[in-house]
């Protein structure tokens, strides 16, 4: 029997891109190596905060835009959903509860102080500047949490916009960068010392490379304490996705009863239709590394292991989001997004200053 016009347009659409997610896969592959190149080259420059710049990159190139928006276009957004996921399973093997708990409470206190007035403070900015989707959530998250990745996570949960995770990793991995080369040279003027600044960096640095970057020229004892306050940090994710988790649910119920009154809220009850889980499997799996990694049965060369294939998996997730920035929808918002970046940098340096200089 003849397919009706409706039915032929239907079937091309459910029908997957040409060549599946290989042709896309292979390109975040390529791009890795690049930005494993650009590091070995600049060691200043982390390698996840050169996937990024890369895939924005490839994104604009005049020979290489037709393949990242076409054949590649399946692939890469794998890599910036799925590949994220697995990078943040292996992620809770870089944390202990051991090494947490021995920051002592008040430091505790400080990192929940920070993480809480940024995420509120960055929250409430971006909606005054009325920026559009989940924009400043995922903004707030990248900001109080752990950059790109908590991006990630967040927007698993709440079914963000690729557009909007795109844009807003682009934001948080500019302004991480920029701290690498802007917070060194305040440690003597504001009389830190090498502890101070150590915590300082962790506190208010957004993505753990990021950290390693600045807190080391501060010297060893800043290395240390910078990574251990930043993965207090990182524990904090977990109850940040299952709260947004829980708030979708209860919009979306919320819209499914307006839809059934049969008022407005019927689209917004097919929008937010699916119930994602309280714990995405991926946030268990990211606890369970944490518990894992607590017991001590893993040997050192397996946490090696474990971390390189973590950064690599987070390299190319971010790479594949980069490929989705858009710079001129990005300029659209530019000069709000812009402002929303610094007046965040400005409360979570700030707060963390302060929490810093009353714990040490």
């Amino acid at each position: 029997m003849a397919l009706t016009l409706r039915e032929r347009a239907t079937r091309t659409r459910s029908l997957p891109p040409l060549g599946g997610d290989a042709p896309g896969l292979l390109l975040a592959a390529v791009g890795v190596a690049a930005a494993i190149a650009v590091h070995a080259a600049v060691p200043a420059v982390p390698k996840l905060t050169a996937a990024v710049v890369l895939g924005m990159a490839a994104a604009h190139l005049p020979g290489l835009r037709p393949v990242v928006r076409g054949v590649a276009r399946s692939g890469l957004s794998t890599a910036g959903k799925r590949l994220m996921r697995l990078g943040i399973v292996l992620l809770g093997l870089k944390l202990s509860l051991d090494d947490v708990l021995g920051l002592g409470w008040a430091t505790v206190a400080m990192v929940l102080t920070v993480v809480a007035a940024t995420f509120a403070g960055t929250l409430w900015l971006g909606l005054r500047l009325g920026l559009p989707g989940d924009q400043p959530l995922l903004v707030a998250t990248g900001y109080s949490i752990c950059g790109a990745s908590a991006i990630g996570a967040v927007s698993q949960a709440a079914g963000s916009e690729e557009e909007d995770v795109a844009s807003s990793v682009a934001l948080v991995t500019l302004c991480g960068t920029l701290a690498i080369a802007v917070l060194p040279l305040l440690q003597h003027p504001l009389g830190l010392g090498e502890i101070e600044f150590g915590r300082w960096v962790g506190a208010s640095v957004h993505d753990v490379g990021q950290v390693v970057a600045t807190a080391q020229t501060g010297g060893p004892g800043a290395l240390r304490e910078a990574v251990l306050v930043k993965l207090m940090r990182v524990v904090l994710l977990a109850p940040l996705v299952a709260g947004v988790a829980v708030t979708v649910r209860r919009n979306a119920r919320a819209a499914r009863r307006a839809g059934a009154d049969g008022s407005d809220g019927a689209d917004g009850a097919a929008k937010a239709g699916r119930r994602p889980p309280i714990v995405p499997l991926f946030v268990a799996g990211f606890l369970a590394m944490i518990v894992l990694r607590t017991t001590g049965v893993l040997p050192e060369r397996a946490l090696t292991l474990a971390g390189d294939a973590q950064e690599l998996l987070l390299a190319a997730a971010l790479f594949g989001l980069g490929s989705a920035v858009h710079l001129p929808t990005m300029a659209k918002t530019g000069g709000r997004i812009a402002l929303l970046g610094l007046g965040s940098w400005v409360v979570v340096a700030g707060v963390s200053y302060a929490g810093v200089l009353l714990t040490t």
